[in-house]
């Protein structure tokens, strides 16, 4: 068969060689050797960059050991002011998030992520933790409180006297919780709603800050650990607290993870124990040949 090229001057094929070198060579270049560089021009990346208007100043700054302010004044779901500090266990951790409730999204998505783990984990409110929720929006009302108390609780079988408290106040008292915990968020007026973040907060019974639990998806481990954490061992059974001693909590993926070393003691009381079983029984069995003889 004759070749398709067999018709074509030299000429022609010479041209043919050298464009087709040439896009060859315009694949291998590195974007670096093309005009501009290969670099997205700067006024591009800084609009990519540019966080929008709504989201700046909207972050969490962990304040980790920090007291909440006690004397913080608001109004609790019955329409009666009372201070912060009275509403908080003194004897228990304390789950606290801060929403509002005419959130269209994201304080729903937080607030059922957190009843849904508070159903998986082991641990009872009222008993081994309480709740507390503070409406960051001055214009939501005691009734409103109310309303969202009474749905999440019997959204969990729990009664009315459960210790989930639903707060509103003023936005000075607001921003006074707000910035002890180092909630960051903002009003858009375009909108009229409220930029903030999705988090968790885990209480001591001190009132302190132990933990952020951050997202709209708490694993049930992860939360039961930051409580048993806060707690500072005094929730839950004994095997509550050995677990505890085999997590550690990593800030850099905000999750708790295996201890190692945990593990190891762990093993060894495991051995231990193990150990002590088989001699009792050996020196049983010689207690009892003994007595026979």
């Amino acid at each position: 068969m004759m070749s398709p090229f067999s018709h074509t001057s030299p000429h022609a094929r010479r041209t043919g060689m050298l464009v087709a070198a040439a896009l060859v060579l315009a694949v291998a270049v590195p974007a670096s050797a093309l005009p501009g560089g290969g670099k997205t021009p700067r006024s591009i990346v800084e609009a990519q960059q540019d966080t929008p208007p709504q989201l700046k100043g909207v972050d969490v700054e962990e304040h980790l050991g920090d007291i909440v302010p006690s004397e913080a004044v608001f109004t609790d779901a019955h329409g009666e002011q009372v201070k912060l500090g009275s509403v908080l266990s003194k004897t228990r951790p304390t789950l606290l998030t801060l929403v509002y409730y005419n959130c269209p999204m994201l304080c729903n998505l937080v607030l059922n992520a957190q009843v849904k783990t508070m159903r998986e984990l082991g641990l009872e409110l009222g008993k081994d933790y309480e709740a507390l929720t503070i409406s960051v929006d001055p214009e939501d009302t005691p009734a409103m409180s109310n309303e969202r108390r009474r749905k999440h609780l019997q959204s969990m079988g729990k009664p009315e006297s459960a210790p989930w408290h639903f707060l509103t106040g003023t936005d000075a008292e607001i921003h006074r919780v707000a910035d002890a915990v180092g909630f960051k968020y903002t009003y858009d007026e375009s909108t009229r709603q409220y930029a903030h973040p999705a988090v968790v907060m885990v209480l001591t019974p001190e009132g302190s800050i132990s933990r952020y639990l951050y997202g709209t998806d708490f694993p049930p481990k992860d939360m039961k650990l930051a409580l048993l954490e806060a707690a500072g061992g005094r929730v839950g059974t004994s095997f509550d607290r050995i677990v505890m001693s085999c997590f550690k909590y990593d800030t850099a993926t905000r999750r708790y993870g295996f201890y190692i070393f945990g593990f190891i003691r762990l093993g060894a009381l495991a051995v231990f124990f193990a150990l002590a079983t088989m001699l009792i029984y050996f020196w049983r069995r010689e207690l009892k040949k003994g007595a026979a003889a």
